[in-house]
């Protein structure tokens, strides 16, 4: 029997998207209707039903398809015109809504385009996130710009290879198959015609309808695709030269500041404002809840910010120290709710010789970006400005449009390459401080977020609890596995083993604090509670933990990742020394398949835990730049390591207790083990995007080898804050 009520929604734990988009009493509209939170329905109105269906859907279509299926973003422009311009001295500018956050799309997108359009990729430029001049994009997350926006741009180009191909033939007169398209120019070899592309649109709108269907370049004549093309503007970041929103300036722009609760839920009580309203050059700005000022200067600003009286109401909040308690007993019914059933788990039981079940945490995390929330914003002529760093340009734009009750056609917003988001950068907070000060102001405002603004208001990865109970044969094979997740959410919460009894629920709860997406989503938590519980069931039946994970798996393209990643780490050797110990962990999210071996090393003096050397083996279909995807895995690996050793938000009262790099441990180049990439290119199959999946291995795979070198069995991210003297006694 299968049962399935997997609700539409695909990945409800994108929280942010349906709740509080700025810190809670920061903002309230002047005409004293509180644009927020904001409910579902809300978000609804704002972005129209569709745009909300069509995002939740396309993202779990390329889930389930393997990357495979394409799904359009709403609206999607059909003209050639409206993706792609060539000008007259042959450059071509091409046009998208996805944004460069440290991802290097930027390049791979030029890689596309260059590749189908026979242009070299210098003569390229893409304009990216600007809500004036893109078409409309529901954002860059979900590992969707490889699968959705790289297979469309290259359709666009090759699209405008053709269409360069006909205006050739009737120009010169000639059948269009013998012209030839190459570096730029089209050819017509048996005349010796030549003529750059430029030459031949003389900078005319390419008004042509895309077809529907188009030939593409086959995988075995890419000259460009698939080659390891270095990063677009590389130098500008190494020089810095580039700019980011914090380097934007303004002809007479305010620095601005925003005065924050001290606490979640906090409400403001009363507000004196005097002495900062009497420094010289300040403005002070007062909008319902909001309070901030506008100063020449950012130390300008902050002296006038400290001297702000004000006098907040604060409520009793759950601890760290409680918060997994707190969550099983706060259990909500929400939309997001879904259940996943598979056969009978009464006759998995019955057919199980041992049976087994354990619970598995994992903490609240930071995104802990390198830039942190910036934007600059300008009113001119009733229409608002904003430059900012968002992964939603058009969602945030709609953010900003409803907050100030303007039309979305009077708010352009505008983003540079932004130093990292991870799923962190969905909302508008900075974007929307920064207009209702330059608004107040009547000239353009600058805000930067603090380090421990960052740290503190910004939303977070969700906590959650895990709880799985298994049953198996006594030869290794599993009969009946149940998995339920409370609030972290439902990314990958589906086994990719062969399991033919399954009861799979994830269970929305309250959180004390604000949460939402995260690099690969609850897929970091849910894989840590299956993997683990994996080697914990191999152990139990005594089988090798990838003979067995074999054993159960029926699925081609995660067995190869696994057989890679164990041949290259060279799986089954003894122990090189007593304290040292080898795990591994595979798994698969957004059409990518994962497996990754790590190796230990526990110094029993102090309980130090060292990754000494990791093995990625990762397929995706086909690769679009090698060395680029290897930057991906590897920033994936190190960003996974803190969040497995040692990474968690401490809070207390609704108050963050570290909100600092200095309290808040991120990986550093010491921690840092030897790291071997083993990419399976499949050019027989479409690519799917990487900037996810590959973080998803890391933590179980060093949780499986800490077992292996002391026999603790840690079921908690992270593992070993304190390492593991702290947390238990050392066999």
């Amino acid at each position: 029997m299968r049962h399935d009520l997997w609700t539409p929604s695909g990945e409800p734990e994108r929280y942010e998207l349906f709740a509080t988009s700025v810190p809670e009493g920061a903002s309230e509209s002047t005409d004293g209707e509180r644009p927020l939170p904001v409910t579902r329905r809300q978000f609804c109105q704002a972005l129209g039903a569709g745009v909300l269906v069509l995002l939740l859907r396309e993202v779990r279509a390329v889930q389930e398809s393997g990357g495979g299926r394409r799904a359009e973003i709403p609206s999607m422009p059909r003209e050639i015109s409206a993706w792609l311009h060539i000008a007259n001295d042959g450059r071509v500018t091409v046009y998208t809504g996805k944004v460069e956050v440290g991802q290097n799309i930027r390049t791979s997108l030029t890689q596309v385009v260059a590749e189908e359009l026979r242009v070299p990729m210098e003569r390229i430029h893409l304009v990216m996130g600007d809500t004036d001049l893109t078409p409309f994009d529901l954002g860059t997350f979900g590992s969707r710009t490889t699968p959705v926006m790289a297979a469309h741009l290259r359709r666009v180009a090759a699209a405008t290879r053709e269409l360069l191909r006909d205006l050739a033939a009737e120009r010169w007169k000639v059948e269009r198959w013998a012209v030839e398209i190459a570096e730029g120019k089209v050819r017509h070899p048996a005349s010796g015609r030549s003529q750059d592309i430029g030459e031949l649109t003389r900078g005319q709108k390419l008004s042509r309808p895309i077809p529907d269907t188009v030939t593409l370049t086959p995988p075995t004549e890419w000259r460009i695709i698939g080659t390891s093309a270095p990063k677009v503007n590389g130098r500008a970041f190494v020089t810095g030269e580039h700019r980011y929103t914090s380097d934007l300036k303004l002809p007479g722009m305010l620095y601005g500041k925003v005065l924050r609760p001290p606490a979640f839920g906090a409400t403001l009580v009363s507000v004196d404002t005097r002495e900062a309203e009497a420094m010289p050059g300040v403005i002070v700005v007062r909008d319902g809840d909001f309070v901030g000022v506008a100063a020449p200067s950012t130390e300008q600003a902050t002296r006038a910010l400290v001297a702000i009286r004000a006098q907040w109401k604060t409520t009793p909040q759950p601890s760290s120290r409680e918060i997994f308690e707190y969550l099983k007993k706060n259990e909500i019914e929400a939309e997001g709710r879904s259940r996943y059933v598979v056969g009978s788990l009464e006759d998995g039981w019955r057919l199980a010789e041992k049976q087994w079940q354990q619970t598995y945490t994992v903490a609240y995390i930071a995104h802990a970006p390198l830039e942190p929330r910036a934007a600059v914003a300008e009113w001119k002529d009733g229409r608002l400005t904003v430059w900012t760093g968002t992964q939603r340009p058009f969602g945030v734009r709609s953010e900003l449009a409803r907050a100030f009750g303007l039309p979305e056609d009077r708010v352009r917003v505008i983003v540079p390459d932004t130093g990292s988001g991870y799923g962190g950068k969905h909302t508008g907070e900075a974007a929307i401080e920064a207009a209702r000060l330059a608004r107040a102001a009547g000239r353009p405002v600058k805000v930067v977020w603090t380090r421990e603004e960052e740290f503190t208001w910004a939303y977070f990865r969700p906590a959650g609890v895990i709880e799985v109970r298994s049953g198996m044969k006594g030869d290794g094979t599993i009969t009946a596995w149940e998995f339920h997740t409370y609030n972290s959410g439902a990314a990958a919460i589906r086994t990719p083993y062969a399991i033919p009894n399954q009861w799979i629920e994830f269970h929305p709860t309250r959180s004390p604090l604000r949460q939402g997406s995260y690099r690969a989503l609850a897929a970091t938590a849910n894989h840590f509670a299956r993997e683990t519980a994996m080697d914990e069931l191999a152990h139990l039946v005594g089988i090798d933990p990838l003979e067995f994970r074999l054993k159960n798996l029926k699925d081609e393209r995660l067995r190869a990742v696994l057989e890679a990643a164990a041949h290259r780490f060279g799986w089954g050797k003894p122990k090189t020394a007593p304290d040292r110990g080898m795990g591994l962990a595979a798994g698969f999210e957004k059409g990518g398949y994962v497996a990754t071996c790590a190796e230990i090393a526990v110094d029993r003096a102090t309980g130090e835990v060292s990754v000494l050397r990791v093995v990625t083996a990762f397929e995706c279909g086909a690769i679009l730049n090698p060395d680029h995807l290897k930057n991906q895995i590897e920033g994936a690996l190190v960003m996974g390591l803190g969040g497995a050793l040692f990474e968690a938000i401490e809070f207390e009262n609704g108050k963050i207790l570290n909100p600092r790099f200095s309290r808040y441990r991120v990986p550093r180049f010491s921690d840092l083990p030897q790291i071997d990439v083993v990419l399976l290119d499949r050019r027989d199959l479409p690519s799917a995007g990487a900037g996810e999946t590959p973080i998803v291995g890391i933590a179980p795979a060093i949780g499986n080898a800490i077992f292996h070198a002391t026999g603790m069995r840690l079921r908690s991210l992270p593992l070993a804050p304190n390492g593991l003297k702290g947390e238990t006694r050392l066999p």
